[in-house]
């Protein structure tokens, strides 16, 4: 049976999903499974890496097991474990794109709009008025 996904478990790598195609639940298995073997080649304890985030071992265990956490968690172990510069790369810088600025007259976006749908075929249209006798 073929997968829409790329998973492997092996003994010593861990999980490999294609993030661009993963489920959110396969995606942040693989995370876990990333930061529990980078916490483990620094030689930390959960309880040494838990210290230095400032945060229970418990939630240590609850990160490594892929279950929920907040942001400032996540972040708080990225920083302890060194890797926080990482960060940066997770999303695009949005004000690079030369595009959209010509379009937008230099200016940057502030706001999101729903896009203009086009008019049916058939539609009524203000000017439309050839039931309408002047006479």
């Amino acid at each position: 049976m073929l997968q829409r996904f790329k998973e492997v478990k092996t003994q010593k790598m861990g999980y490999e999903v294609d993030f661009s195609i993963g489920s959110s639940e396969q995606i942040a298995t693989a995370l876990a499974d990333r930061l529990k073997r980078i916490r483990l080649s620094r030689n930390l304890t959960q309880a040494d890496l838990a210290r230095e985030a400032g945060v229970s071992i418990n939630t240590i265990g609850r990160l490594e097991a892929g279950l929920g956490i907040s942001a400032d968690t996540l972040i708080r172990v990225l920083i302890a474990l060194g890797i926080q510069h990482r960060l940066a790369g997770l999303l695009p810088d949005p004000t690079v794109r030369p595009v959209e600025r010509i379009a937008l007259g230099g200016r940057q976006r502030e706001r999101a709009r729903a896009p203009a749908r086009p008019v049916e075929d058939g539609a009524w249209v203000w000017g439309d008025a050839e039931d309408d006798d002047d006479d």
